[in-house]
């Protein structure tokens, strides 16, 4: 059977009192006084060791133990993703008190668990949606990875022959090549002639 591992975080708005409260309830539900990792600060702040260290040392067939849920996550992406991290490692959670009590060894408890996991899938999704449509509008826009396209050697040499010729659009250019009228102008000048990031860009000729 694995270990009952307790979490405590206070801050300055919370008082002393609260962090007797939170060890109080763990060590009532049977937490060892030395399993308890604490953090005071406040619950937005990114940097919380006690937390950070709580999570390394809690191993598969463990369960951590918080007073509230509201001690564990400092936003609701921030918990979410924790508790299915949690979940994914065999790790059990309880939480003791507050509106939202939750304990994994019950059904209810794994429910709950299971709709913090679906909770995070769907973030995941949403994610991965929003960054396929916004590839597809880059791409659409002449770019590729969400970045503007850049200057290769080949379209260098494709733009200064073209660029100055009385048959060449430079709008239907830039199309071709991928880049924006303004990347063109960086590398190759009006007139067709090489400026200086061209001649870098083809090895200083």
């Amino acid at each position: 059977m694995g270990e009952l591992i307790g979490y405590v975080r206070v801050s300055k708005a919370d008082g002393s009192q609260v962090l007797d409260l939170q060890k109080d309830a763990l060590l009532h539900a049977g937490v060892g006084d030395q399993m308890i990792y604490e953090d005071f600060a406040s619950g937005k702040t990114g940097d919380r060791p006690g937390l950070d260290a709580c999570l390394k040392a809690l191993r598969s067939g463990d369960t951590l133990a918080v007073w509230k849920l509201d001690r564990l996550g400092r936003d609701l992406h921030h918990l979410v993703n924790t508790v299915d991290n949690l979940s994914k490692r065999g790790i059990g959670f309880r939480v003791l008190s507050g509106q939202t009590t939750i304990d994994t060894s019950t059904a209810q408890g794994k429910l709950m668990f299971g709709i913090f996991a679906s909770l995070a899938e769907f973030e995941r999704e949403l994610i991965r949606e929003r960054t396929i449509a916004g590839l597809v509008s880059a791409r659409a826009r002449g770019r590729v990875g969400g970045r503007k396209a850049t200057m290769t050697a080949a379209k260098i040499r494709l733009a200064q022959a073209a660029v100055g010729k009385p048959e060449t659009v430079v709008a239907d250019l830039c199309r071709e090549l991928g880049i924006s009228r303004q990347t063109l102008y960086r590398f190759v000048g009006p007139d067709g002639v090489l400026r200086e990031n061209g001649r870098k860009a083809l090895g200083g000729l």
